[in-house]
């Protein structure tokens, strides 16, 4: 099967700016995401999608593979499905332009689900480990079934532990795979009443009775808001420079 990681990628945004261009150890962050993408050698094509003129400079300025798409798009999931169409590849991963330390194992981990001719959309979970993460709304929580398949995902504590018993709690981790159908049966769904309610594109899925693989994984996931995460990924990224 052919693979394909396409990164998501806008200038405009409310909170920062410019984002993907950010520089981190000198090199814009759109660099260190597609570069770990490329190195990982788990894909046939790593491209940005983008609607932003500065960004295809710079993806060209290094050499990388950047398609411009539509302006018009509601997220990045209609982006990557943009270039998708297009594209002779049968699994599609999206990962975020804004997680610079993304590792080779989670997305060989994600890859291996499609070894089940079953799945057709898997993503990522993680322990958590930290009380106040479960009460954090930005830390999405999942709950799956026996198979490891998603039954629901919310901002609030699930599963709520009534008699405090014996539990643990997972966290989503939003990088998604999907079989190319999959994806542009996905992006053709109307907007849902949970999703709405939630702000959740994936509960789309799981309204519309589509099956989401959760993966488990030690990555921790860590995406950029603002401009105040620089230095703690600067700070990982150095780390592994020495070892």
């Amino acid at each position: 099967m052919k693979t394909a990681a396409i990164i998501p990628a806008r200038f405009a945004s409310t909170r920062f700016p410019g984002k993907p261009l950010a520089l981190i150890l000198g090199k814009p962050m759109i660099r260190w995401v597609y570069e770990a993408c490329q190195s990982s050698g788990l894909f046939d094509y790593t491209i940005v999608a983008t609607d932003s003129p500065e960004i295809m400079q710079a993806v060209a300025s290094f050499g990388g593979d950047c398609r411009m798409t539509s302006p018009h798009h509601q997220s990045g999931t209609d982006r990557i499905a943009e270039v998708a169409q297009s594209l002779d590849a049968e699994i599609i991963v999206n990962v975020q332009g804004d997680e610079p330390v993304i590792e080779q194992t989670c997305l060989a981990e994600l890859l291996q689900a499609f070894s089940d001719p079953d799945v057709g959309v898997a993503s990522l979970k993680t322990a958590i480990t930290e009380t106040e993460d479960l009460q954090n709304p930005n830390v999405v929580k999942v709950v799956t079934d026996y198979r490891g398949d998603a039954i629901y995902f919310s901002r609030s504590t699930i599963p709520f532990n009534r008699d405090n018993c014996s539990t643990s709690y997972f966290r989503h981790i939003g990088v998604y795979a999907y079989r190319k159908a999959s994806l542009l049966k996905f992006i053709n769904l109307p907007p849902s009443r949970l999703e709405q309610v939630e702000k959740l594109e994936q509960l789309r899925l799981l309204e519309n009775g589509i099956k989401l693989r959760m993966i488990p994984t030690d990555y921790q996931g860590i995406g950029i808001d603002s401009p105040q995460d620089l230095p703690v990924v600067e700070a990982i990224l150095n780390l592994r420079n020495l070892q």
